[in-house]
């Protein structure tokens, strides 16, 4: 359990946050990729949560099956007995055939068993950004070990940002845009957010340089060049998402 405090926490970052697991070398938001980026030493994941029709929280990027899974249709069609039904890892590799789609509850147990911090972000279907976040966080006060270090949660919805305050304003909260928002200052203090979380190719070198030089932690999607990786880090940026965490981590080493 995690206990509620109304101060504004600073996640403990490290430099290097495994993107969707290790989607490089796994199939992304699964058990599996989670595994595979610790076994490659990433010491956080990120993945992503929505609900399925009957209100589940599973780990899925897309709105729809088709891309990540043998099925068809939303995931908000579909109900959790049914979405556990699907493959998940054979679009990926054979190696990866049976591979399922995780419950946030399972994901936060195998990363809690693993020694692995998080970053969930909530990415809901269309009119469920309330309710999503709702059930993602009474998910992880429930179930993340009070001994590990406190999650991230990260959102481009401001209104799962808002909802995640409100309930659990402990657990750090990351401003997630692809473009540096215009009142990015004022937006941070609205919502309470500790990082500013960025796409890197659409973020120039002055609108970082600002950010830095505000004291904001900085953190930028997604960074798979372990040069540029490098280049980041050195320039200040808190921390960076990676498929290839393999990769990246020995370049900085």
């Amino acid at each position: 359990m995690i206990n509620a405090s109304p101060t504004r926490p600073m996640p403990e970052l490290p430099r290097v946050i495994g993107h969707r697991g290790a989607a490089a070398v796994a199939p992304e938001n699964t058990l599996a990729s989670l595994r595979k980026a610790k076994e490659l030493g990433a010491a956080w994941v990120e993945f992503d949560v929505k609900l399925t029709r009957d209100g589940a929280a599973v780990l899925m990027h897309d709105e729809r099956l088709r891309r990540t899974t043998d099925g068809q249709g939303a995931v908000a069609q579909l109900t959790l007995a049914e979405i556990q039904k699907l493959d998940a890892g054979a679009w990926f590799g054979p190696s990866f055939a049976g591979e399922r789609v995780p419950t946030l509850a399972d994901a936060l147990a195998l990363c809690g068993e693993l020694g692995l911090g998080i970053n969930v972000e909530i990415k809901p279907c269309p009119g469920r950004e309330a309710e999503t976040t709702r059930v993602a966080v009474e998910t992880l006060l429930e179930h993340w070990p009070e001994n590990r270090p406190a999650p991230l949660i990260s959102s481009f919805a401001p209104v799962c940002l808002a909802v995640a305050r409100d309930l659990a304003p402990a657990v750090p909260r990351g401003y997630l845009a692809s473009r540096l928002p215009e009142r990015w200052q004022e937006q941070l203090e609205a919502y309470g957010c500790s990082t500013l979380n960025l796409n890197d190719r659409q973020t120039s070198d002055l609108q970082r340089a600002a950010v830095l030089a505000a004291g904001v932690p900085l953190v930028l999607y997604t960074v798979n060049d372990p040069g540029r990786a490098r280049e980041l880090l050195e320039k200040g940026v808190a921390a960076l998402f990676t498929d290839r965490v393999g990769e990246v981590l020995a370049a900085l080493d």
